[in-house]
């Protein structure tokens, strides 16, 4: 069996990425009504630091240089926080596919953001992937009625996500930027607890209103999946990836999300897509295998 390229695993955690992306907008949609945004991610940040702190305890010490420039942890937070906290504000008013559909614009977002950032030129070969991936997204959101895509209006919800989206684009070659070859877990662990002590400070009115013994059991069920697996894991894969991938095609995945959305949603008995979606499932992996090429343009 051929040895997958830095790059090929760069891909494959992507792919797992965006399943766990997806959960949260379905789990999180059931959750929306029965606690505020600030509230919900305060505990599931805190949580997933307690839980990465541990790790990192059981490990040993960590390195003095670790500690260096602790700016960047806050700076990393308080972006990754105002993507999470728009999200659960979107989702009180907005379908989960629907948001997902906005989650495809970073892509695009994080292409120039990369080239402000650290040059890096989306080639023709990715603004084609890029381009079909979209379609295939918009697709799918839309289920395959054009009327539908006609009729499109911006609600509430998406409008407020879409800003987080821009804070989620912009973290992702950020993260590059001011990664100094930490330990992948010490660096997230310093977002993590930086992430809870700016929404504990932010969300302390919201957290002291909630009443958390009489919370129902899906926004714990939330709580847990979005610390452990979209919010700690995915720290991991994405400082994975974008160490391997440019931030165009690290993003690129996301169009993979309402398709895993789709998959969740009937997981969860939210009923089945019909089968003229499948049409935009075969776009979006189809521009998926555009990006397996290893194809960065020089700046």
């Amino acid at each position: 069996m051929p040895e997958v390229s830095e790059a090929g695993r760069g891909h494959l955690a992507m792919l797992c990425f965006s399943a766990l992306v997806a959960g949260s907008f379905s789990l999180g949609a059931m959750a929306a009504p029965h606690i505020a945004p600030e509230a919900l991610n305060a505990a599931r940040f805190l949580l997933a630091a307690l839980v990465v702190g541990v790790v990192v305890a059981l490990r040993g010490p960590v390195a003095r240089s670790a500690y260096a420039a602790p700016w960047r942890y806050v700076v990393l937070a308080g972006l990754f926080v105002f993507y999470f906290v728009t999200m659960f504000t979107g989702l009180k008013t907005a379908a989960p596919v629907s948001l997902a559909a906005v989650f495809t614009l970073n892509p695009i977002l994080a292409g120039g953001f990369g080239w402000i950032l650290m040059r890096q030129i989306t080639t023709p070969r990715m603004a084609l992937a890029l381009g079909v991936g979209g379609a295939g997204a918009l697709w799918v959101v839309f289920r395959g009625d054009m009327a539908a895509l006609a009729a499109f209006r911006i609600g509430g919800g998406e409008a407020i996500f879409f800003w987080g989206c821009v804070a989620h684009a912009l973290y992702v070659p950020l993260l590059r930027l001011l990664s100094r070859g930490e330990p992948q877990l010490i660096f997230n662990a310093g977002i993590l607890w930086s992430g809870a002590a700016l929404l504990g400070v932010y969300g302390a009115p919201a957290i002291l209103a909630t009443d958390w013994l009489a919370l129902p059991g899906i926004v714990w069920v939330t709580i847990v999946y979005t610390a452990l697996a979209a919010t700690g894991l995915t720290f991991v894969i994405i400082r994975y990836s974008t160490l391997r991938l440019p931030a165009a095609k690290v993003m690129a995945y996301t169009y993979l999300t309402p398709c895993w959305v789709l998959i969740w949603e009937l997981a969860l008995g939210h009923g089945a897509p019909a089968a003229r979606e499948l049409v935009g499932v075969a776009l979006t992996l189809l521009a998926l295998l555009l990006l397996l090429k290893d194809e960065e343009a020089p700046a």
